[in-house]
């Protein structure tokens, strides 16, 4: 009797200790199928995990159960072997965001595509999210931001991103918020957000803002995590170091490890 008590409890034990490799080995970020360097980040949600892979510059892919997003697939990023999108979205006219040979690469029958009236008139297929308007596709929704320069302009004086051309989006999905804010400066409207759970946040001379501002832009709006993207160049760790004890945890990504070779 006491042998077989002996072995309930083992079994009981083992059972314990695999579920409790299994809910880590979640937690933990798997490895890339785009290189070491740029591991897939997953976040739990109550639809199911959401895991967004980091491709290039701007340019990542975000899965959740059977969806496939693609936000700003452009190149010089390495996109061999890469599955096609469910939805793609696009954030603004210049070529490092809005690529049009990529998006047909990355698309099949079915494939949404998503963007601002600026990047319809290329992208003809795309469907128009303005500014402020809010969308719902399959369990996501999906929440165009304005993104637009305020101090840094061009010599003309001209901003390099005017109010209303682009967007950055708020994909909300399982009842968390990720944030991708596009070309953008810290604007009224960044500032003005609440219950982002992840943020990916530019910063790179002359187009958006430096560390320091992008911190300060941070520090406002307060999300869970903040990820520097977008931002070739800067020193990112001084964004990281700004935002030390205010309880905004910061992931430091290589999102330059994964060019081509130019075609």
């Amino acid at each position: 009797m006491g042998a077989r008590k002996g072995k309930k409890r083992n079994v009981q034990l083992t059972i314990r200790v695999f579920r409790g490799l299994v809910s880590l080995l979640i937690m933990l970020p798997a490895a890339s199928a785009l290189g070491a360097s740029v591991p897939v980040q997953i976040f739990p949600t109550a639809a199911g995990p959401v895991r967004i892979q980091p491709i290039y510059h701007a340019a990542a892919m975000i899965e959740a159960d059977s969806d496939r997003i693609y936000i700003d697939p452009a190149r010089p990023a390495n996109i061999a072997g890469l599955a096609p999108g469910d939805l793609i979205l696009i954030t603004d006219i210049h070529g490092d965001h809005m690529d049009p040979a990529y998006i047909a690469k990355l698309s099949k029958p079915g494939t949404e595509i998503v963007a601002p009236a600026a990047v319809q008139r290329t992208v003809s297929e795309a469907r128009v999210l303005a500014n402020g308007q809010s969308m719902t596709w399959r369990q996501w929704k999906i929440t165009a931001v304005p993104m637009y320069n305020m101090v840094h302009l061009m010599p003309n004086g001209e901003p390099y991103h005017p109010k209303g051309r682009g967007e950055g989006y708020i994909l909300s999905y399982g009842g968390k918020n990720f944030y991708f804010a596009g070309d953008t400066e810290g604007t009224p409207e960044m500032r003005a957000l609440r219950n982002i759970d992840v943020a990916f946040i530019p910063m790179n001379l002359p187009y958006t803002m430096t560390p320091d501002e992008a911190a300060a832009a941070v520090k406002a709006f307060r999300p869970k995590i903040a990820i520097p993207y977008h931002y070739r160049g800067q020193d990112i760790q001084r964004f990281a170091d700004d935002l030390k004890d205010t309880g905004i945890e910061v992931r430091l990504l290589d999102w330059y490890g994964n060019a081509s070779s130019p075609e």
